[in-house]
This record gives C-alpha cells, structure tokens and sequence, in this order.
C-alpha cells in the first residue's frame, strides 16, 4: 500500500502567503468598480483571485505529489484569469496604467512561484 504522506502547512508557502496579500490588494481594487460592475467584472475577479491561494491550500492536504501540483495548476489557471480581468479592466479605463504595472508585476511574481512548485 501507497504510503500516505503528511500533509503539507500551506501557511508555510511563499506563494501561498503572497497569493493571500494579493488577494487583498485586489479585492481593495474592486471596491473601486462602477457599481454595475459588482455582479460582472468584479465577482470574477474576487473569485479567481481568491481561488489562486485557495487551490494551494487545498492542494497542500492531498497525499500525493501528482494530486498537489494538479492543484498547483488548477491555482495557475486562476491566476491567468486574473491576469485576463486585469488587462480588460485597464482596457476599458476602470485602472490605470500605474496600478495595472503594479498588480501585474505582483502576478507575475506568483505565477513563477507557482510553476516552481510544480517543478519541484
């Protein structure tokens, strides 16, 4: 029989804890959507964006390694559709460049983050 691993402190994850803090900057974002947003826009943002960290957590009680980075994928995945929102948000005027860069440059950070646990 498979020996069950321990499961793994998905508190003690850089990404993870990076993950989480982005998450609040985001949803702070959101607060500043029009008002016809709340139920577009701004709900598929705050979901994907807390499904980021999320999957990780998740992920991180799974006892096998294919099951963890099936979660890392899955968190991946959500990040690139945070990704997505971001680049329509600007597009359509409801960020700024200055504030695009930075979410952005955060993002990316998380998403090399991300991939290197799936590697390992």
């Amino acid at each position: 029989m498979e020996e069950i691993k321990k499961a793994r402190n998905f508190r003690n994850y850089k990404v993870w804890q990076d993950a989480v803090n982005y998450a609040s900057k985001v949803y702070k974002v959101t607060a500043d959507l029009p008002w016809f947003e709340k139920k577009g826009l701004c709900d598929q943002l705050q979901r994907a964006v807390v499904t980021i960290s999320s999957n990780i957590a998740e992920g991180s009680a799974k006892p096998s390694d294919n099951d963890f980075a099936h979660f890392l994928d899955m968190s991946l995945g959500s990040a690139f559709e945070v990704e997505t929102q971001l680049i329509i948000s600007k597009n359509i005027g409801y960020i700024d460049a200055e504030l695009f860069d930075g979410l952005m440059e955060d993002l990316k950070e998380i998403e090399r983050q991300i991939n290197g646990l799936i590697s390992s």
